[in-house]
C-alpha cells in the first residue's frame, strides 16, 4: 500500500517544529515568515504543493531540515523540487540560483511570495540602515532575474 502523503497541516506543523529555534532578522519567530510565504502562494492562485514548498521553502537552507529528510518524506515530488530549487547553494551566484526557480515548475511563485514578504517595508523597517539597503537592492536584482516587478510584492 502506498505511503499517504503529508497534509497541509501535518507539512505546516512540521516546518514550524523544524524553525522553532529560529528568528528572522527582526528577531521574530521565523515560523511568522513561513506562515507569510504560505499565506501569500494561496493569496497568488498556488497549488497545495506550491503552499506546501511555501512552508517549506527555507528547510534544507537552514539546516532545520536535512536534504535526506525532504527525499524520505511523503510528499509529492513537485514539492521536493520546488524546496530543492529554492535552496540556495554555498557560494551559488544569483543568476544560477534564480535559472534554477525559473527552470522548476511551481518554483517561481513560491519565491514571488517569499520576496514578497521579505521586502515588507514594515519588516524591513526594523533593520538597520545598512542592512535595509543591501537587502533592498538584492531583492530587487532577485525580482528582475526572475522577471518580476516590485508591484508583484503586493
Amino acid at each position: 500500500m502506498p505511503e499517504q502523503t503529508l497534509t497541509l497541516a501535518e507539512v505546516e506543523a512540521i516546518a514550524r517544529e523544524a524553525h522553532a529555534a529560529q528568528q528572522d532578522k527582526a528577531g521574530r519567530p521565523y515560523a511568522e515568515h513561513l506562515q507569510a510565504v504560505a499565506e501569500g502562494v494561496r493569496a497568488r492562485g498556488g497549488s497545495d504543493e506550491q503552499i506546501a514548498a511555501g512552508w517549506l521553502h527555507d528547510a534544507v537552507e537552514d539546516d532545520a531540515l536535512s536534504r535526506q529528510w525532504l527525499e524520505a518524506a511523503a510528499l509529492p515530488p513537485s514539492v521536493k523540487d520546488m524546496v530543492l530549487a529554492l535552496t540556495k547553494r554555498e557560494g551559488e551566484e544569483l543568476e544560477a540560483y534564480t535559472a534554477r526557480i525559473l527552470a522548476t515548475p511551481g518554483a517561481r511563485l513560491v519565491k514571488e511570495a517569499d520576496l514578497a514578504h521579505n521586502a515588507d517595508p514594515a519588516r524591513l523597517a526594523v533593520l538597520d540602515e545598512a542592512t535595509r539597503t543591501r537587502l533592498t537592492a538584492k531583492y530587487a536584482k532577485v525580482r528582475g532575474l526572475l522577471g518580476l516587478s516590485a508591484a508583484d510584492d503586493a
